[in-house]
């Protein structure tokens, strides 16, 4: 079934919002054995809805629209569908009872002369109910594909999606399809080491495809396998996951939606250790991460920012011999950053790390971007220099990244 996705709003074609509609809508179908074909977006004028709405129309077998079904002017979705269509625009009576009915629920709302608006539906068309807002959705069929038309608030449209639009489809698919995906989250590697480590592994032919996806500072690797029954997709994504995990070894760290954040925070509850740090270039972004997962109290002891040299002696111990000689970015004061701060609060590990975020302070020894990262446990102490690349606020989220993955690792090299 060729299946076209239709978003409608100024704020789309001019950059104010993201389209999450589109990509979220695609998902939910692949899940469902269901292919979107091609994604359009269009601002609010009738007659770009019309001339989508008859394009996609002529080379969809469904076009599923979200967007213009609000109560106010800018709102002309479904104007425009019944123009594009050939039918009257009505007052539908169901679609009027479910306005007046959610207008007294939603305590937000107050039902005026100008919601009727959204009770305006083209002729010969079903509602399509919507549990969490005013705005009913509808549906048609026009020249032999079938039209959804759904409001763009994304917790809506997901609901009546899910309870209407995708059984509706499945139900007239006549060759159905078994479409399962998994994705892995890595660290570390760049697009090409990844691309080298896994060729070979897609089989597109028999219906196994991957792909690389790069969004900073992580990259996903989607495994996707497309069968006639759940058996022949097990038989050929199992295999193949197995196969990226042993490739990408420790560069993996998770699977699915599950962030770095929360993955170290699995580790964490599971080896019973307590962690304390000692940020300066990264202002406290690897406490904010750390206390984001619910729970982290378990094993976060406390967080420091020692942004000045004054905070790194007073706080932390750090010798004022050692700042004067080696200087605050350096391995030494790392080292001893993250030795003190586990020593000052007790936790079992101690994480630290200092650099040089920019745009200025940088040097030829030590440009900006140059950040150490030091780690001290009852087992050791260890401290690395990196050096990362972008502007301050891509130099601090890449310190706080790579900081969370050695305490990953090290936790997964205790287990």
């Amino acid at each position: 079934m060729r299946i076209s996705t239709l978003s409608i709003g100024d704020e789309l074609i001019c950059g104010q919002l993201t389209d999450t509609n589109a990509g979220t809508i695609a998902s939910l179908l692949l899940d469902g054995g269901l292919r979107i074909q091609r994604h359009l977006a269009v601002g609010d004028n009738e007659a770009d809805i019309i001339t989508a709405l008859n394009d996609l129309g002529r080379i969809s077998d469904a076009v599923i629209v979200t967007g213009g079904l609000g109560p106010t002017a800018d709102d002309m979705t479904s104007r425009a569908a019944a123009r594009a269509t050939g039918r009257r625009l009505v007052i539908n009576e169901e679609a009027r009872n479910h306005v007046r009915f959610m207008s007294g629920k939603l305590e937000n709302l107050i039902f005026c002369p100008l919601s009727d608006k959204q009770t305006m539906i083209p002729t010969k068309s079903a509602l399509i109910s919507n549990p969490c807002g005013t705005a009913c959705g509808f549906h048609l069929m026009h020249n032999g594909c079938f039209m959804f038309f759904m409001p763009g608030v994304p917790t809506e449209m997901i609901v009546m999606l899910r309870t209407t639009v995708i059984p509706f489809l499945q139900e007239r698919v006549v060759h159905k399809r078994v479409i399962r995906t998994t994705s892995l989250n890595l660290f570390g590697p760049c697009e090409a080491e990844v691309d080298e480590l896994l060729a070979g592994i897609a089989r597109p032919e028999q219906g196994l495809t991957l792909g690389i996806c790069v969004t900073f500072p992580w990259m996903k690797v989607t495994l996707r396998a497309e069968a006639d029954s759940d058996t022949a997709v097990a038989d050929l994504l199992e295999p193949a996951v197995s196969t990226v995990r042993e490739r990408l070894k420790d560069y993996c760290f998770s699977t699915g939606e599950t962030s770095m954040d929360a993955a170290v925070a699995e580790l964490f509850r599971d080896c019973c250790l307590t962690l304390s740090l000692a940020e300066s270039c990264s202002g406290g972004l690897i406490a904010k991460r750390i206390t984001d997962i619910p729970g982290s109290s378990a094993y976060f002891s406390e967080g420091v920012v020692t942004y000045s040299n004054d905070a790194k002696v007073r706080l932390l111990g750090v010798p004022t011999e050692l700042l004067n000689s080696c200087g605050a970015v350096s391995s030494e004061c790392a080292a001893a950053m993250s030795k003190g701060v586990r020593l000052v609060s007790g936790s079992d590990l101690g994480l630290a790390v200092t650099g040089i975020a920019g745009p200025d302070g940088g040097s030829a020894e030590k440009p900006v971007g140059t950040v150490f990262i030091s780690l001290a446990a009852p087992d050791g102490c260890w401290t690395k220099r990196f050096h990362f690349s972008g502007n301050r606020d891509e130099v601090r989220v890449m310190t706080a990244w790579t900081a969370l993955d050695w305490l990953r690792r090290y936790l997964l090299r205790r287990e």
